[in-house]
Formats: C-alpha cells, structure tokens, sequence
C-alpha cells in the first residue's frame, strides 16, 4: 500500500493530487486499486492555493491545518502548517462499511429508528436501546449470528460504532440480551407500524393474506422451554426438539404478522388462533386467505366463512377421486406451455373447484413413484429368494418381513397385491401390479386441485393468485438461509420469542431491499448512464457487494512528530456506485462525529 502523485495542470498552475493505492492480483497480471483520495497536499507556490483539513486536538477542539509535503519549503513559523511524510502514511483500524450502512439506511426509510426510541428509550441507558436494536437487526441482515458472536467477532469489524454514535466498548452479549428482553413485548405495535410503511413506501395493500407455517429447530434439551415439542420437522431435524412458526404475507411478500406455536402443534390447528389474532391486531375485515392443502379442514373454512373472509386452498389429493371423469376430458385451457386448468362449479354450491394439471409436476411425481416401486419390487425378490431357498421357513417371520417391506413403501405399496400363498412345494410370495390403481395414479400424477369460495371469473386467475403461495416460501427460504434463523440457542422462551422477532425485523430490511431493487431497476430510463448501467441485483448480492466497501483511518505523520488521522470511505467501484445510485444512496464524504480522529502526539 502506497501513496501515489497525479499531476494536473490547471489555470497554468502545476497541482499534485494523491490517492492511497494497493497492489491487487487480477488475471491480467498486477494492478494498482485505489483505496480513497486525499485530494491535493499544497505546493509551496502561492498561499490562495492553499488547502486545509479541519482536525481535532485531544481536548475535542476544532483547528485547520494546511497540510504540505515534507519535501517542499515552506514558514515554519506557521502553526497551522503541517508537513506530511509521505512515505510514512499508512492505513489503520479497517472496518466493514457498505453493507452496515445500507442496513442502517433501510431501518431509516421504515420508520424503525424513530418507532423503537420511542418505545424503548424512555429509560436513560449508557447507549440508547433503540441502538442496541439497530445492531441486532442489522447483524440478522448482514452476517446473523449469536449475541456473543456480534459482541466478540461481528461487531468491532464494522463501522457500526461510527455510523449510530456508539462508544467503543459499549455493546457486548449482555447488553444485546437486556434489548432482546426489552423489543419483545412491543411485538404488535411493530408489525402495525410496518404494515403501515409498507404502504406508504411501496402502496402494498393486504387484502390477499398468504399463510404458511414452518418449522425451527433448538440446540440443547431447552428444559426451561414449554415451547418446545417433537413434530414434524421441515428441517429434517426428528432428532430435535422444535417450534412452529406461522407467517402471513401479503401477494408481494410483505410480512402482515406471525405467530409462533409449540414444536408439536399439527398445522390444521392453528387456524382458529391466527384468525382470532389478526382480527385482535387489525379488525374485522373481508380478507382472501391463501393456504395449502396442509392446513385446510371443514372446521377451519366454516372459521373463515363465520368472519365474513374468503379462501383459496388446497385439497388433499383423496378428494380428486370425486372427479376421475373430469381428469379424463379433454376440455382444459392451457394457461402456460406446461400448464392446464378447468373450472368445476358444483350444483347447488357455494364453492368452486379447479383442476390443475402440470406436466413438469407429472414428470417429477412418475419419477418418484418408478423409483418406489423398483425398490420395493427389489425388496420382494429378496424376500421371495430367501423363501425360495428354504433360508426363511417360518410363516411368522415371513409375513413380519413383508410387513416391514411394505411400511418402508407407503408411496407405492397400495399399488401391490401381495399373497403369501400355501402350495404343495411349500409356501410361496406372488405379487402384482393392481391395473386399476396403477391407472389412477397415472391419471391424478402432476394434477392437484383448489377449491374456494370466491366468484372465480376464470380458471387461470384462480390458479395465478394461488401460485402467489411461493411469495411465502421464499419468505421461509430467506428466513432460514439468508437470515439463519435456526438453529435456536436460547434456553428460555421469552428468549426465543425474541430471537424470532429479532429474525423478523431482519426479513423487514431484506424485503424492503428487495422491493428497493426492484422499483429502482423498473424506473431507470434507458438508455441511462454508463455508472449505472448493471444487471438486476438481489438482496444478497446488494449486501455482498456493498460489503466491500471499508471505512478506514489514513495517518499521515508529520516532521514534528505528530499524526494526523483522517477517516474516511475506500473508493466505490463503478458497480458499487451502479447499486448506490440505483437504491437511491450517498456515501458520507466523512465521519464528523468521532472525535479521535485527530491530531495526536506520536507515540514512541
């Protein structure tokens, strides 16, 4: 790392600007990146040339200096003149800037700043809790991980400190555990208060609620928690004890509320509480719930009904028999190349029915069961040779084997007639395909069915407004991958609750970027300018690529041995400015609040 001079002639005036550089490996051979500008250190011509930087002594007061090259001449009278060696300034206390100051402008624009000052910060504290909550959520953002992680590794890497005022020193797990005691019971003012800036922000509305549940899982025995259970686990984590997590999203992913559940709570059985909640939260109104096949029941649809509410869900596929002769017309609308729908209206009924048929989703479910039936046809010619063979002659045991056999193939093993039959050279296993239901299956495979009570104007919108389900599961998929809300270390329930709350503030910025990116990328003219010419960005690589971005001290020490300290941003690459420009964004030229960065005395 080294400084380096660019001559420029200007108004028949000789300057010298300089730029902090380091040398990169690239796959052209060495380059030289620019880390940040300095601008220009004065010659020794005329004093209106003169250029100065306002620095601070040790007692936090204000004074500027003139700052010169140590080569060139100049009074040494003035007091104000410092004289740089240049081949001695270096770059101290590099922090991670970019994507800490993009989570922090986010948690701006939503409001969130002045929403938790005032609910949290009514109690004097040596750094404001409304801050300490800023720290948890943008850490979900950027780089989740424990509270003692922020405290001992995330934390003093990042230029956090500067960016929200906060003393060095001053957050570690303990404090970051009391904010976690403090946010949690102001848990449906926030989700209102969000609710409200999504609207104002993006004009999202939310009359069409998506509801999902999932699951997350804890580490430990979590003995001090009632909350958690063995269910079933959507982690592929049996071995772990759980929570249930519900989550409603409006058509654009918005979050409108969750909920969280014991592990062992079945999925059907949460209805009733949501519908109670949410009209507890925000009133009685006429929403469209959209749901899948797993949480629907008669009970739970006569629930929503009751509210005056409407439903798009799913069947559970026992009840396409129902419709066997309308699988086999050939009356379907084709609403994508791979995909087909037809509406059923049943007489005298308040609810319509469609059929839904896929052929990539036909494809994926034949595979399935090829691949079932050859391993449980597999596992029969095992059994069958070691009857054969007089290995197994024990009647008893045969049948125990062949029942194991057929509990390991629930998907294919309604397909099979399987005798264990008597014959004159000893008892022999037969086993065939039942044509009737292997007919059915391959009817019914890649079609699934809705259902609703809606005045459906066509198949394909009933279809379209279902398929906005995925908007929840990519909610899910970015809770748990990008955000990593499992597993849960916490012990104690309120804790946990917390920790959810703290993942959902989390998803709040990344679906605010999300929708920033979006907005932006669609409003940009065309053709627009060179710097912000740059494909799409995601979430992930918005964080990723503002994450290179640094603050970082340059010390120039000086002939009368001081140092002076300047903070300031690296130098944005085009495509960081592209993504900065894009989402609206402008680097601060440098931290005024910090007063360390100053003049001090040169240690020996």
């Amino acid at each position: 790392m080294f400084l380096r001079p660019n001559y420029r002639t200007k108004d028949g005036k000789d300057h010298t600007y300089w730029s902090l550089v380091e040398t990169v490996r690239t796959a052209d051979g060495p380059r030289q990146r620019t880390l940040c500008y300095l601008g220009e250190l004065n010659g020794s011509a005329q004093a209106r040339w003169l250029k100065s930087v306002e620095v601070f002594n040790e007692q936090g007061e204000a004074e500027q200096l003139k700052l010169f090259p140590s080569h060139i001449e100049v009074p040494d009278d003035d007091p104000q003149v410092a004289r740089v060696l240049v081949h001695r300034v270096r770059l101290e206390r590099t922090r991670q800037f970019g994507s800490c100051f993009l989570g922090l402008e986010l948690w701006k624009r939503l409001g969130l700043d002045g929403f938790f000052e005032q609910a949290i910060d009514d109690d004097p504290a040596e750094v404001p809790w409304s801050r300490v909550a800023a720290v948890l959520a943008i850490n979900r953002l950027c780089a989740p991980g424990s509270e003692l992680a922020i405290e001992e590794r995330w934390y003093p890497a990042t230029a956090l400190d500067d960016l929200l005022e906060i003393e060095e020193g001053k957050i570690n797990d303990t404090r970051l555990y009391r904010c976690l005691d403090r946010i949690l019971p102001h848990k449906t003012k926030l989700e209102q208060h969000l609710k409200q800036r999504y609207g104002e922000l993006f004009g999202a509305e939310f009359d069409v609620l998506l509801y999902d549940l999932t699951s997350t899982y804890v580490e430990g025995a979590a003995e001090k928690n009632p909350m958690m259970g063995r269910g079933y686990s959507r982690d592929h984590r049996p071995d772990c004890e759980q929570m249930v997590i519900a989550l409603i999203v409006n058509r654009e992913g918005f979050p409108f509320s969750y909920e969280t559940f014991d592990g062992n709570r079945a999925d059907v059985s949460t209805m009733e509480s949501i519908l109670r909640t949410v009209e507890r939260k925000y009133g009685k109104a006429r929403r469209i719930w959209v749901m899948d096949r797993g949480i629907v029941s008669e009970e739970n649809l006569a629930a929503i009904r009751k509210r005056g509410g409407q439903y798009l869900v799913g069947t559970p596929r026992r009840q396409m028999k129902r419709f066997e002769a309308e699988l086999l017309r050939d009356d379907w609308t084709q609403v994508r190349p791979d995909v087909e729908v037809k509406q059923i209206a049943i007489p005298q009924g308040e609810e319509t029915y469609i059929l839904c048929r896929t052929a990539g989703r036909k494809e994926k479910e034949k595979a399935i069961r090829n691949r079932f039936s050859a391993r449980m046809e597999s596992a029969l010619a095992a059994l069958e040779k070691s009857i054969a063979s007089g290995r197994l002659k024990d009647r008893y045991k045969m049948e125990r084997r062949l029942g194991r056999i057929q509990a390991r193939h629930p998907q294919v093993n309604d397909l099979f007639e399987v005798t264990l039959r008597e014959t004159p050279a000893g008892v022999r296993l037969l086993w065939e395909m039942k044509k009737d239901k292997e007919a059915w299956r391959d009817l019914r495979e890649g079609a699934y069915m809705l259902r609703t009570n809606l005045q459906a104007d066509s198949a394909e919108q009933m279809w379209s407004m279902y398929m906005q389900l995925t908007e929840a599961e990519a909610s899910f998929r970015a809770l748990k991958s990008e955000l990593s809300i499992r597993p849960l270390f916490h012990q104690k329930e309120p804790r946990v609750k917390a920790h959810v709350l703290v993942a959902f503030l989390g998803y709040a910025l990344w679906v605010t970027l999300k929708h920033l990116l979006q907005r932006r990328a669609a409003i940009v003219p065309q053709p627009w300018p060179a710097v912000v010419r740059a494909p799409p960005f995601s979430p992930m690589k918005a964080l990723a690529l503002l994450s290179r971005l640094q603050s970082a001290d340059i010390v120039l020490p000086t002939t009368d041995g001081r140092e002076i300290r300047l903070r300031r941003i690296t130098e944005p690459t085009a495509e960081q400015k592209s993504l900065l420009h894009q989402l609206g964004l402008n680097l601060p030229e440098r931290f005024q609040l910090n007063r360390q960065c100053s003049v001090d005395p040169a240690v020996a």
